[in-house]
């Protein structure tokens, strides 16, 4: 395979960027950027540090983020499965993007910052939800702001169908990487009394 090692080929290969492409990026929290990220309760965090990179899905039942100012956003970790590979990469390296999404829009927002996190009671507090609060808080330096162009989502169909018929169960997939060990029926039948008594 031939690959393609230095950006003066791959510049050839794709020409100029669309005066838009380059006009729509802002810094910090425009009032419009500001209606359409907390419009979104759902997002794709991703990181990278010494081990790799990852990507993560965070959702919430209101806004997924908030305000802190107009240069910086918080995002709680709520409970997951304690992996913490998005959260040892913030720890390790700062460097953070987030891709806002919302259900029937084909419009997507990225976000590229830097992140730290906390623990600081009072943010944690902020985020209070049915008696419970977050371990940690994410928080998110705006570097840029823009929106992505809306063909892949388009391509996609992302909001018009539902390929889900015949898909493997997560206890399924459990039971086929542990080798049998895991898994199978009984956890997909345990799940929803799971995650209603974990939720938050």
């Amino acid at each position: 395979m031939q690959t393609i090692d230095d950006i003066e080929t791959l510049e050839a290969l794709y020409g100029t960027p669309g005066a838009a492409s380059l006009r729509k990026v802002v810094h910090r929290m425009t009032p419009l950027y500001r209606r359409w990220i907390m419009t979104s309760r759902y997002c794709v965090l991703s990181t990278v540090g010494p081990q790799g990179t990852d990507g993560s899905p965070r959702g919430d039942d209101g806004p997924v983020v908030l305000e802190l100012d107009e240069h910086t956003l918080a995002l709680p970790d709520w409970r997951g499965n304690n992996r913490l590979d998005t959260l040892r990469n913030i720890v390790l390296d700062g460097r953070i993007s987030v891709m806002f999404m919302v259900p029937g829009s084909d419009t997507v927002v990225r976000l590229n910052g830097q992140a730290r996190l906390t623990a600081e009671d009072a943010l944690r507090r902020r985020f209070e939800r049915q008696g419970k609060y977050p371990a940690t808080v994410i928080v998110i330096r705006i570097g840029e702001i823009y929106t992505q162009c809306a063909r892949a989502t388009i391509r996609a169909g992302l909001w018009a169908r539902d390929d889900s018929e015949g898909l493997p169960s997560v206890g399924d997939i459990l039971r086929e990487a542990s080798d049998g060990d895991e898994g199978g029926a009984a956890y997909d039948a345990g799940w929803a009394a799971r995650a209603a008594g974990t939720m938050w």
